[in-house]
């Protein structure tokens, strides 16, 4: 059986709806109580019966939201982006590693001395491997800091 309704419905307190004996309607001096009756509609058919439902979960979400599992899936089906950081005659090999460790979230005192040697003596190094909106912004904020940098998908995946 399939649910295509579940609501409430006010009736008044002396409206019978099945009433079983030993079940209590409310009155307050002469004056009708309004009572909310659960009411559920079936997707069965005429002359199908049925039983009372059970009340649906509703999953509560910020609307204009998306899901925690709809942006985790947005994310792996997006093409990843290398984010690159090229060498200058600039900048200070101090102020590179401070600016990775800086915009790249996650990133070690470790990694971004190999990201910057590896820039320096190739001329070039991938600093992380992203979707394409979050290598954009990295990008930027690299160049924010007055580092060239560039992105280009990644081949292979991450």
């Amino acid at each position: 059986m399939e649910t295509a309704i579940c609501s409430r419905v006010a009736l008044p307190a002396n409206h019978v709806i099945n009433q079983k004996p030993g079940d209590r309607l409310s009155s307050y001096k002469g004056q009708c109580v309004y009572r909310s009756v659960p009411v559920a509609v079936s997707a069965t058919g005429p002359g199908k019966g049925g039983g009372l439902l059970e009340r649906p979960t509703i999953e509560k979400t910020t609307p204009g939201r998306e899901s925690e599992f709809d942006l985790r899936k947005s994310r792996k089906t997006a093409p990843p982006y290398r984010v690159l950081l090229h060498n200058d005659n600039f900048n200070k090999r101090e102020y590179v590693v401070q600016v990775l460790m800086k915009v790249i979230p996650g990133m070690t005192l470790d990694n971004a001395v190999n990201i910057m040697q590896e820039a320096h003596y190739n001329g070039l190094s991938v600093v992380i491997i992203c979707a394409q909106a979050d290598a954009e912004e990295h990008c930027m904020q690299l160049r924010g800091n007055g580092l060239l940098s560039s992105i280009e998908p990644a081949s292979g995946g991450c």
